[in-house]
């Protein structure tokens, strides 16, 4: 059984770091189209791009490491089946069973992996991760503006500008033919047009200067057409504060989303967030006095409810994100013990299916479990589930049905065939009878 084994070990480790490389690569370039309008256009080094890079692996590795061993696990032994290895270690009288088990041992060990993996890397990352486009979101290099084509600006402060010129003269900071539309605050439009302009900064550096020469500003409150306004200008400055020219790093402080904790410190959280909820229903019955200027009823998801009540509700709904969380932190590491049992007897089952089959079984199984994970999670959220249920549902069903898988193996023989599952032994049995006294009446 050793020379078995370790047969069995080698022939998976190709396939899991083919898939392994192929579908974390095919995730990053994905992370990399949809965050690519918030890189682009901000003057950025190119270590800052590889730090993105860096920080986006944990987050797709957590995904890619279970189906890749669903792939390995489809492809090693679709392969073997396919070439009679598996009838030559039958007619050996080996069971088929037990070759399972050095798989489920090797897969304990990655999940043993997965669990610290998702614990600290993970969560140190996805700070890191966030830290970092919030500062690239708040990167607007002068250099950086292009002309004929509108360009965002964020402040400090939060306000939104788009700035658009007919030509930039980068050399003197200067454009041309400008046009500006402030679209900081919801209840009033402003709009500024320019014949050019000078791009200049603070004497601190903070803020970003456009001076602007012979214009108008036109505002408007609302929808309201009488309280339009247009104002001239020779000479107009329009500070924005708070605007970088370059990127400024902040620091790694800052208040932790469910995230970036891991469970120890989710656990913590949990916990204060109990004698949060113990005082709120305590007192919940109490008056709150006109004084305290808090509405008398909230909507909570989609109901109205007290003011106190659904402050409760509220902390009890955090509760639960914190929770389902950190089960899904364990769930997603004990997926590599499932797709194993999942994935050898599905192979088995069809020998010929070759490439096609392992892609399209493993896309069909990680999609379905994928959906099952984020479904529970919206049931857990809302407190239509419990949060452990949630998250390891889909691994008792796919579990259940692997195992099932797994312990019929030793029972069918072996064939080259490419066939499909075979109905139960009752209903082939109910199925013969009625077939027999349908051929009686007819005689």
């Amino acid at each position: 059984m050793k020379v078995l084994t370790r047969y069995l070990l080698r022939a998976h480790v190709g396939p899991l770091i083919f898939a392994f490389v192929a579908l974390t690569g095919v995730i990053l370039i994905n992370t990399l189209a949809r965050s690519l309008a918030d890189l682009a256009g901000k003057g950025l080094p190119v270590r800052i791009f590889l730090e993105f890079f860096v920080l986006s692996l944990p987050a797709n590795i957590a995904l890619t490491l279970p189906m890749s061993v669903l792939v390995a696990v489809l492809y090693a032994f679709s392969q073997m089946a396919a070439e009679n290895e598996i009838t030559a270690l039958r007619a050996s009288g080996v069971d088929l069973r037990r070759i399972v088990l050095p798989l489920l041992l090797v897969a304990s060990v990655i999940a043993g992996v997965m669990v610290w993996f998702n614990n600290e890397v993970l969560p140190a990352a996805n700070f890191r991760w966030r830290i970092l486009m919030t500062d690239i979101g708040q990167t607007s290099p002068l250099l950086a503006l292009q002309p004929q084509i509108i360009n965002s600006v964020t402040t400090g402060d939060g306000s939104q500008f788009y700035i658009q010129a007919t030509e930039i003269d980068e050399a003197g900071s200067r454009l041309y033919d400008v046009a500006i539309y402030d679209v900081s605050s919801p209840n009033k439009t402003r709009t500024i047009y320019a014949d050019s302009g000078r791009m200049l900064r603070s004497a601190d550096g903070a803020d970003f200067m456009l001076t602007l020469y012979d214009g108008s500003i036109r505002e408007m409150q609302g929808n309201d057409p009488e309280a339009f306004q247009r104002i001239t200008f020779k000479q107009q400055i329009l500070r924005m504060p708070g605007v970088r020219q370059t990127l400024e790093r902040s620091e790694d402080s800052g208040r932790r989303t469910d995230r970036d904790m891991p469970a120890s410190m989710m656990r913590d959280t949990i916990a204060a967030l109990r004698v949060q909820l113990a005082n709120l229903e305590a007192n919940k019955n109490k008056p709150i006095p006109p004084s305290a200027g808090v509405p008398e009823q909230m909507e909570v998801q989609g109901r109205l409810l007290p003011y106190a009540e659904a402050r409760i509700q509220g902390v009890k709904r955090e509760i639960r994100r914190y929770q389902v969380e950190i089960q899904k932190k364990y769930s997603i590491a004990a997926a590599t013990l499932v797709f194993v049992l999942v994935g050898v007897p599905l192979a088995l089952r069809f020998p010929r299916g070759g490439l096609g089959m392992v892609i399209a079984a493993s896309l069909t199984i990680f999609s379905v479990y994928y959906v099952g994970l984020i479904g529970g999670e919206a049931l857990a959220d809302q407190g239509l589930m419990p949060p452990w249920m949630a998250m390891w549902l889909t691994n008792g069903i796919f579990g259940t049905l692997g195992l099932l898988g797994v312990w019929r193996m030793g029972r069918e023989q072996a064939t080259t065939r490419g066939g499909g599952w075979r109905l139960p032994s009752w209903l082939r049995v109910s199925l013969r009878r009625r077939s027999h006294r349908r051929a009686e009446g007819t005689a």
